[in-house]
């Protein structure tokens, strides 16, 4: 019997067991994120979702040849209960120590724990190690994802929507804000003036290689492995996940140059042109491929050079390529704490969005008194019905997460 929640996972498992035989692979574990640790996901780096049937947001997975589990937490076990057919067992606790201890169970001493080094933090990479540190199992990285193997065709295609330049009136680089429907004036006054510091991309670039130099370590680079932190640099927005204006990228900024790895077909011709504006030169940057980031950060370390980085989602990846003496470790990258930091015209926009967003909740709430008592709602439809009146306040560009609409 398998509830009509359920997915049947049978041959998806026995798929990926055949790839774990082929490599000599004991265990295999599978997380929830991608590989720039993202809070949302694209459908195409949702691997637990396919092999398990859950659709939960936070979770791992670990298969052997005869045993598969699945970990997560208090929100999501009734969820996963629903979702999960009999291939699983539901565990409820988070911790790596109790994956660890699962996987000491399951696996004899000689065997293989295999992981893909993207799609696991360094933190994270660094605790799987730890619990079976001296216990006779070995953890191995193996590059190629062995769900995406199991997966195969079915798997949805890549992203192929346009990489588009985010307009200047957004950016603190004009001095008026963008104006909205006739009669509609922003909260407070206008900022004037010159532009502020770090408002286009080339600024912004100039002001990281100021930290750089001015940093006690004087580092050479930074990576950029947040998908936000490239996308907030170059000024640039995307559509490859869902809730969030971002596109698949790496960037390394070194002191002379600046190398953005990207599918650059995909950019379009004003931000190409934005990119490519002062080339040749240290303001040029550089479009590489996005799969070729490991392989131009390996190079570039084979230099007298030091990496400045933010461990909180840098994947074990890109990272375990740099010498270990030529690392500056921070949990966040500076470009990240820049970012955090919002100039006039950033505030101004903000405090604007939060009204054209009241007036859309205030509409939903009379909306609602309306229509409860007709018994015609449910929490599905209102979620629905406020998702419509946002879209109708200029410049809504979607909601940042799906819409949890819920009484009683």
């Amino acid at each position: 019997y398998l509830p009509p929640t359920a997915t049947n996972t049978s041959l998806r498992l026995a798929a990926l067991r055949d790839a774990m035989r082929d490599r000599g692979v004991d265990a295999y574990i599978v997380p929830s994120t991608d590989a720039h640790m993202s809070e949302y996901i694209a459908e195409r780096d949702a691997r637990l979702g396919w092999l398990t049937g859950f659709s939960g947001s936070a979770g791992t997975a670990v298969v052997t040849q005869d045993k598969a589990a699945l970990w997560t937490d208090s929100r999501y076990w009734t969820q996963a209960e629903r979702q999960l057919d009999c291939n699983w067992e539901l565990q409820r606790t988070t911790w790596i120590e109790s994956i660890g201890l699962w996987i000491l169970e399951a696996v004899p001493v000689g065997g293989n724990v295999s992981l893909d080094p993207f799609l696991f933090s360094i933190d994270t990479w660094n605790s799987y190690s730890k619990a079976l540190q001296g216990s006779g199992r070995t953890l191995l990285p193996i590059e190629t994802n062995l769900v995406d193997e199991a997966w195969g065709d079915q798997r949805p295609s890549a992203a192929s929507s346009e990489i588009y330049t985010l307009p200047e009136a957004f950016t603190g680089t004009t001095n008026s804000l963008p104006r909205q429907r006739p009669g509609w004036a922003p909260r407070g006054p206008e900022p004037g003036g010159h532009s502020p510091p770090g408002s286009n991309w080339q600024e912004k670039v100039t002001g990281i290689r100021l930290q750089m130099e001015q940093h006690v370590r004087r580092p050479t680079a930074v990576l950029l492995s947040g998908l936000e932190e490239t996308a907030w640099l170059f000024n640039l927005r995307g559509d490859d996940i869902p809730y969030t204006p971002v596109f698949y990228s790496y960037t390394l900024l070194t002191n002379t140059t600046i190398s953005l790895f990207v599918e650059a077909q995909r950019l379009s011709a004003e931000a190409q042109q934005s990119l490519r504006a002062a080339c040749p030169g240290s303001l040029c940057v550089e479009l590489q491929d996005y799969g070729q980031a490991r392989a131009h950060l390996r190079n570039y370390t084979q230099g007298n050079v030091t990496i400045w980085l933010g461990t909180e989602y840098t994947n074990y990846g890109l990272y375990s390529v740099i010498p270990q003496e030529k690392l500056l470790e921070s949990s966040y990258s500076p470009v990240m704490l820049a970012k955090a930091v919002k100039n006039t015209k950033e505030q101004e926009l903000l405090r604007a969005a939060h009204v054209r967003d009241a007036v859309a909740v205030i509409q939903y709430l009379l909306w609602l008194e309306k229509t409860v008592p007709e018994g015609q709602v449910d929490e599905f439809s209102g979620a629905q019905h406020i998702d419509s009146l946002r879209r109708e306040q200029q410049y809504s560009h979607g909601p940042s997460f799906q819409s949890i609409s819920a009484s009683g």
